[in-house]
């Protein structure tokens, strides 16, 4: 059976350009007809690329036309449909945002990396901390914190100095961004079950912003963040080169 691929890309010309190339040799089918559905960009285009297609069951593969590329597979226009059969799965849930913001109305998100509370004026941001009901800091003055999952545990999360966590891990990295009480606090490792509760301290005086994915909500008061295992995203890799594999390799560089 000839496998149905379904073509996507971003407005990058290296990725416009791929996709004439692979479409002419393979043909290309709707991303609800597709056998599998490969994505031509960088990181930022997968994260659209699964967000768009949360709804449906069809794997993902990513093929590097962008500039990091943590979550593509090398590009090559030869022999695709060899490498897809022979793909390694690599199955993530994303996470649920619920903000509630000053004017009364409640948003809802999905973050397959992670939720950002992020300070949105002058003045560091005052949260308090509840998990699963129970308050565990009554204050934290920060640029902000946010949630990651592991897929997202080597974006701004380490970049904000938290841990990479395994793919398979059932925890969730908390990290702070930029405490200043309490004094250096990096943040704590949460079970992957956990119902995390943010609570903007001041919110009139100390605007903050929410964030999940690049899409964003100003002016919050409550952010309510938790695993979503209605969602199941499924990502393949070349063999050898799995996101497993690469978060290691991100620890050892």
């Amino acid at each position: 059976m000839t496998l149905k691929i379904g073509f996507v890309a971003s407005d990058a010309p290296l990725a416009q350009e791929a996709w004439a190339d692979l479409t002419a040799r393979y043909g290309n089918v709707t991303v609800n007809q597709a056998d599998v559905i490969v994505a031509l960009g960088g990181d930022g285009f997968m994260l659209q690329t699964l967000h768009a297609t949360q709804d449906i069951p069809t794997p993902v593969y990513g093929m590097n036309r962008g500039t990091v590329g943590f979550l593509m597979n090398t590009y090559a226009v030869d022999n695709l449909p060899d490498r897809l059969v022979g793909a390694e799965r690599t199955r993530i849930n994303p996470l649920s945002m619920m903000a509630q913001t000053m004017d009364g109305q409640t948003h809802r998100a999905i973050a397959i990396n992670e939720v950002s509370l992020l300070r949105a004026g002058p003045q560091a941001a005052k949260l308090r901390i509840s998990v699963d009901g129970r308050e565990r800091m009554d204050e934290l003055v920060s640029d902000g914190v946010l949630l990651a999952t592991p897929a997202g545990s080597t974006a701004y999360n380490y970049s904000a100095h938290g841990p990479i966590l395994p793919i398979g891990a059932d925890v969730l990295a908390l990290t702070a961004l930029n405490a200043f009480r309490p004094r250096r606090w990096r943040g704590a490792l949460l079970p992957k079950t956990a119902r995390v509760v943010f609570d903007v301290i001041d919110p009139d005086k100390r605007p903050v912003m929410a964030d999940a994915d690049s899409q964003s909500f100003r002016n919050v008061v409550s952010v309510e963040i938790k695993s979503n295992p209605d969602i199941q995203h499924t990502l393949l890799f070349d063999p050898g080169h799995g996101l497993e594999e690469r978060l290691i390799q991100e620890q050892f560089v």
